[in-house]
This record gives C-alpha cells, sequence and structure tokens, in this order.
C-alpha cells in the first residue's frame, strides 16, 4: 500500500513538472530540468527561504485557481 502512495506522489509530482511547461521550455532535458530543480532548493536553503516559500505558494495556488475557473 505504501509503494501504491509513493507511486502516486512521484506520479503527481511529475505531473506539476509538465504543467508548469518545464518539459517544453527545457525540450525534455533531463539534466536541466534537475539542474533547474537544485537551483530551486540552493535558494530555498538561502537566509529568504520563508519568503521565497511563500512567493511560490502565492503564485501556485494563484496558478491553480486560475485553471479551476478556467475550466468551470
Amino acid at each position: 500500500m505504501a509503494r501504491r502512495e509513493r507511486t502516486r506522489h512521484l506520479i503527481e509530482l511529475g505531473g506539476l513538472v509538465q504543467k508548469a511547461g518545464l518539459v517544453e521550455l527545457t525540450d525534455d532535458d533531463r539534466a536541466t530540468l534537475y539542474g533547474a530543480m537544485l537551483d530551486l532548493a540552493a535558494r530555498v536553503r538561502g537566509n529568504d527561504a520563508g519568503d521565497i516559500l511563500a512567493l511560490w505558494k502565492r503564485r501556485g495556488k494563484r496558478a491553480f485557481e486560475a485553471e479551476a475557473d478556467d475550466g468551470a
């Protein structure tokens, strides 16, 4: 059961990468995607991590809301 849940979680995360347009923007280059994610992780380890996370969360929520509005 835990393995299925983990697999579902990983698939959902991959879906977010696709939804953000990163697959197309990087021409599906896994090294580029991984490098970008490493850069994001490094930013969150910095001094202004709380501000960055709050900004990303707001942007993500707005995007989800806009998508939901478009679908309704």
